[in-house]
Protein backbone atom coordinates (compact mmCIF):
# COMPACT_ATOMS: atom_id res chain seq x y z
CA UNK A 1 0.00 0.00 0.00
CA UNK A 2 1.74 2.91 -1.58
CA UNK A 3 0.76 6.28 1.06
CA UNK A 4 0.02 9.41 -0.99
CA UNK A 5 0.48 12.88 -0.21
CA UNK A 6 -1.98 15.20 -1.30
CA UNK A 7 -1.11 19.02 -2.30
CA UNK A 8 -4.20 20.69 -3.88
CA UNK A 9 -2.84 24.10 -5.44
CA UNK A 10 -5.36 27.19 -5.51
CA UNK A 11 -3.68 30.49 -6.57
CA UNK A 12 0.00 29.01 -5.88
CA UNK A 13 -1.32 28.35 -2.29
CA UNK A 14 -2.07 24.78 -0.34
CA UNK A 15 -5.65 24.68 -0.08
CA UNK A 16 -8.06 21.85 0.58
CA UNK A 17 -11.78 21.90 -0.73
CA UNK A 18 -15.01 19.94 1.00
CA UNK A 19 -16.56 18.01 -1.67
CA UNK A 20 -14.26 19.51 -4.27
CA UNK A 21 -16.79 22.79 -4.27
CA UNK A 22 -14.73 25.72 -5.18
CA UNK A 23 -15.77 28.09 -2.86
CA UNK A 24 -15.10 26.22 0.02
CA UNK A 25 -11.15 26.40 -0.30
CA UNK A 26 -8.99 26.06 3.25
CA UNK A 27 -5.45 27.53 2.98
CA UNK A 28 -3.24 25.20 5.06
CA UNK A 29 0.28 26.77 3.34
CA UNK A 30 1.34 29.67 1.52
CA UNK A 31 4.37 27.48 0.28
CA UNK A 32 3.39 24.38 -1.00
CA UNK A 33 7.22 23.41 -2.21
CA UNK A 34 7.88 23.49 1.47
CA UNK A 35 4.81 21.03 2.33
CA UNK A 36 6.75 18.96 -0.72
CA UNK A 37 10.07 19.23 0.68
CA UNK A 38 8.70 18.16 4.37
CA UNK A 39 6.38 14.70 2.86
CA UNK A 40 9.63 13.67 1.54
CA UNK A 41 12.11 14.39 4.48
CA UNK A 42 8.86 12.48 6.38
CA UNK A 43 9.52 9.34 3.91
CA UNK A 44 6.86 9.70 1.53
CA UNK A 45 7.72 8.38 -2.16
CA UNK A 46 5.12 10.17 -4.09
CA UNK A 47 3.45 13.18 -4.39
CA UNK A 48 0.24 14.10 -5.64
CA UNK A 49 -0.55 17.28 -6.98
CA UNK A 50 -3.49 18.30 -7.70
CA UNK A 51 -3.98 22.02 -10.13
CA UNK A 52 -7.90 22.84 -8.82
CA UNK A 53 -7.57 26.31 -10.85
CA UNK A 54 -7.07 23.82 -14.04
CA UNK A 55 -10.07 21.70 -13.24
CA UNK A 56 -11.87 24.83 -12.61
CA UNK A 57 -11.09 26.69 -15.76
CA UNK A 58 -9.28 29.44 -14.06
CA UNK A 59 -5.33 31.08 -14.82
CA UNK A 60 -3.40 28.38 -13.64
CA UNK A 61 -0.24 30.25 -14.37
CA UNK A 62 1.06 30.31 -10.75
CA UNK A 63 -0.18 26.64 -10.10
CA UNK A 64 2.17 25.72 -12.61
CA UNK A 65 5.12 27.46 -11.41
CA UNK A 66 5.05 25.76 -8.12
CA UNK A 67 4.46 22.02 -9.81
CA UNK A 68 7.78 23.08 -11.71
CA UNK A 69 9.66 24.65 -8.33
CA UNK A 70 8.39 20.94 -6.81
CA UNK A 71 9.22 18.74 -9.71
CA UNK A 72 12.69 20.23 -9.17
CA UNK A 73 13.26 20.74 -5.59
CA UNK A 74 12.19 16.89 -4.86
CA UNK A 75 13.50 13.65 -5.30
CA UNK A 76 10.39 11.46 -5.58
CA UNK A 77 7.77 10.66 -7.99
CA UNK A 78 5.26 13.31 -8.78
CA UNK A 79 1.59 12.68 -10.13
CA UNK A 80 -0.74 15.17 -11.45
CA UNK A 81 -3.86 16.48 -12.68
CA UNK A 82 -6.15 18.92 -13.04
CA UNK A 83 -7.43 20.57 -15.88
CA UNK A 84 -5.56 19.00 -18.81
CA UNK A 85 -8.30 18.79 -21.47
CA UNK A 86 -6.11 18.62 -24.54
CA UNK A 87 -3.36 16.69 -25.77
CA UNK A 88 -1.13 19.77 -25.04
CA UNK A 89 -1.52 19.99 -21.67
CA UNK A 90 -0.31 16.41 -21.11
CA UNK A 91 2.86 16.56 -23.01
CA UNK A 92 3.43 20.02 -21.08
CA UNK A 93 3.59 18.85 -17.53
CA UNK A 94 5.05 15.60 -18.78
CA UNK A 95 8.30 17.74 -20.19
CA UNK A 96 7.85 19.38 -16.57
CA UNK A 97 9.23 16.07 -15.23
CA UNK A 98 6.04 14.77 -13.80
CA UNK A 99 5.78 11.08 -13.53
CA UNK A 100 2.43 10.10 -13.62
CA UNK A 101 -0.55 12.61 -15.19
CA UNK A 102 -4.02 12.58 -13.83
CA UNK A 103 -6.67 12.37 -16.24
CA UNK A 104 -10.48 13.09 -15.99
CA UNK A 105 -12.58 15.11 -18.26
CA UNK A 106 -9.86 14.44 -21.46
CA UNK A 107 -10.54 10.79 -20.99
CA UNK A 108 -14.26 10.81 -20.51
CA UNK A 109 -15.17 13.55 -23.63
CA UNK A 110 -12.54 12.09 -26.10
CA UNK A 111 -11.56 7.98 -25.48
CA UNK A 112 -9.39 8.20 -28.59
CA UNK A 113 -7.07 10.88 -27.34
CA UNK A 114 -6.80 8.19 -24.04
CA UNK A 115 -5.81 5.64 -26.00
CA UNK A 116 -3.31 8.09 -28.22
CA UNK A 117 -2.18 9.08 -24.87
CA UNK A 118 -1.65 5.36 -23.34
CA UNK A 119 0.35 4.88 -26.50
CA UNK A 120 2.56 8.01 -26.67
CA UNK A 121 3.59 7.35 -23.19
CA UNK A 122 3.15 3.89 -21.69
CA UNK A 123 0.52 3.21 -19.24
CA UNK A 124 2.81 3.33 -16.08
CA UNK A 125 2.44 7.22 -16.69
CA UNK A 126 -0.77 8.06 -17.93
CA UNK A 127 -3.85 7.37 -14.72
CA UNK A 128 -7.26 7.78 -15.15
CA UNK A 129 -9.06 9.94 -12.43
CA UNK A 130 -12.79 8.52 -12.16
CA UNK A 131 -14.08 10.64 -9.83
CA UNK A 132 -17.97 9.89 -8.52
CA UNK A 133 -20.97 11.29 -7.17
CA UNK A 134 -23.51 9.03 -5.99
CA UNK A 135 -21.87 6.09 -8.93
CA UNK A 136 -21.70 8.61 -11.29
CA UNK A 137 -19.21 9.94 -13.10
CA UNK A 138 -18.49 13.82 -12.93
CA UNK A 139 -15.96 16.13 -14.68
CA UNK A 140 -15.29 19.65 -15.36
CA UNK A 141 -14.10 20.17 -11.89
CA UNK A 142 -16.68 18.19 -10.65
CA UNK A 143 -19.69 20.30 -11.68
CA UNK A 144 -20.92 18.13 -14.50
CA UNK A 145 -22.47 14.89 -13.79
CA UNK A 146 -22.25 12.74 -17.01
CA UNK A 147 -24.61 9.51 -18.01
CA UNK A 148 -22.12 6.88 -17.58
CA UNK A 149 -21.65 5.51 -14.44
CA UNK A 150 -18.25 4.90 -12.42
CA UNK A 151 -18.23 1.11 -13.01
CA UNK A 152 -18.86 1.08 -16.30
CA UNK A 153 -16.44 3.65 -17.33
CA UNK A 154 -13.96 1.93 -15.48
CA UNK A 155 -14.52 -0.86 -17.74
CA UNK A 156 -14.26 1.43 -20.75
CA UNK A 157 -10.79 2.40 -19.81
CA UNK A 158 -9.60 -0.85 -18.58
CA UNK A 159 -10.88 -1.97 -22.30
CA UNK A 160 -8.69 1.08 -24.19
CA UNK A 161 -5.69 0.04 -22.73
CA UNK A 162 -5.58 1.69 -19.37
CA UNK A 163 -3.49 -0.04 -16.11
CA UNK A 164 -4.78 2.44 -13.23
CA UNK A 165 -7.33 4.62 -11.96
CA UNK A 166 -7.81 7.32 -9.15
CA UNK A 167 -11.02 6.46 -7.65
CA UNK A 168 -12.48 9.59 -5.50
CA UNK A 169 -15.99 9.72 -4.17
CA UNK A 170 -16.61 13.64 -4.40
CA UNK A 171 -19.16 13.09 -1.62
CA UNK A 172 -15.96 12.34 0.81
CA UNK A 173 -13.64 14.36 -0.22
CA UNK A 174 -12.80 16.85 2.34
CA UNK A 175 -15.19 15.56 4.85
CA UNK A 176 -12.85 12.99 6.98
CA UNK A 177 -15.57 10.64 6.78
CA UNK A 178 -13.60 7.17 5.90
CA UNK A 179 -12.78 6.35 1.96
CA UNK A 180 -16.14 4.28 0.07
CA UNK A 181 -13.89 1.35 0.56
CA UNK A 182 -16.89 -0.69 -1.05
CA UNK A 183 -16.59 1.27 -4.29
CA UNK A 184 -13.33 1.22 -4.76
CA UNK A 185 -13.07 -1.95 -4.04
CA UNK A 186 -15.85 -3.55 -6.49
CA UNK A 187 -14.48 -1.30 -9.30
CA UNK A 188 -11.11 -2.60 -8.73
CA UNK A 189 -12.58 -6.18 -8.94
CA UNK A 190 -14.60 -6.10 -12.20
CA UNK A 191 -12.20 -4.01 -13.75
CA UNK A 192 -9.02 -5.48 -12.76
CA UNK A 193 -7.29 -2.31 -13.25
CA UNK A 194 -4.49 -1.14 -10.31
CA UNK A 195 -6.65 1.32 -8.28
CA UNK A 196 -6.03 4.49 -5.97
CA UNK A 197 -8.33 5.21 -3.61
CA UNK A 198 -8.97 8.80 -2.48
CA UNK A 199 -11.40 11.13 -0.93
CA UNK A 200 -12.39 11.01 3.22
CA UNK A 201 -9.47 9.64 4.45
CA UNK A 202 -9.94 10.20 7.90
CA UNK A 203 -7.81 7.85 10.26
CA UNK A 204 -5.19 5.25 10.16
CA UNK A 205 -7.55 2.70 11.01
CA UNK A 206 -8.95 4.18 7.10
CA UNK A 207 -5.51 3.11 5.79
CA UNK A 208 -5.04 -0.06 7.41
CA UNK A 209 -8.13 -1.21 6.15
CA UNK A 210 -7.60 -0.41 2.44
CA UNK A 211 -4.18 -1.91 3.15
CA UNK A 212 -5.78 -5.14 4.11
CA UNK A 213 -8.51 -5.11 1.56
CA UNK A 214 -6.67 -7.47 -1.07
CA UNK A 215 -9.53 -6.04 -3.69
CA UNK A 216 -6.50 -4.57 -5.91
CA UNK A 217 -6.71 -0.89 -4.08
CA UNK A 218 -2.55 -0.95 -4.13
CA UNK A 219 -2.18 3.03 -2.96
CA UNK A 220 -4.11 5.91 -1.37
CA UNK A 221 -4.11 9.44 -1.53
CA UNK A 222 -4.35 11.27 1.84
CA UNK A 223 -4.67 14.79 2.38
CA UNK A 224 -7.17 16.78 4.91
CA UNK A 225 -6.05 14.40 7.47
CA UNK A 226 -2.94 14.92 7.53
CA UNK A 227 -4.04 18.80 7.38
CA UNK A 228 -5.14 18.74 10.26
CA UNK A 229 -3.36 16.63 12.04
CA UNK A 230 -5.31 13.69 12.23
CA UNK A 231 -2.40 11.77 11.89
CA UNK A 232 1.33 12.28 10.20
CA UNK A 233 2.54 11.17 7.27
CA UNK A 234 5.26 8.57 9.21
CA UNK A 235 2.25 7.15 11.28
CA UNK A 236 0.61 6.28 7.82
CA UNK A 237 3.73 5.34 6.52
CA UNK A 238 3.95 1.95 8.91
CA UNK A 239 1.24 0.25 6.34
CA UNK A 240 3.15 1.02 3.55
CA UNK A 241 4.79 -2.34 2.00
Amino acid sequence: MLIIPAIDLRSGRCVRLTQGRRNSAKVYEDNPVEIARTFEAAGAQMLHVVDLDGAFSESNFRNRQVLREIVQTTGIPVQFGGGLRHEEDVSEVVGLGVARVVIGTLAVESPETLEKLLRQFGTERIAVGIDAKEGRVVTSGWEKEELVSALDFALQVAALGAERIIYTDVARDGMLTGPNLEAACAIARASGLKVTASGGVASLENIERLATSNCGIDSVIVGKALYEGRFTIGEALKFQA
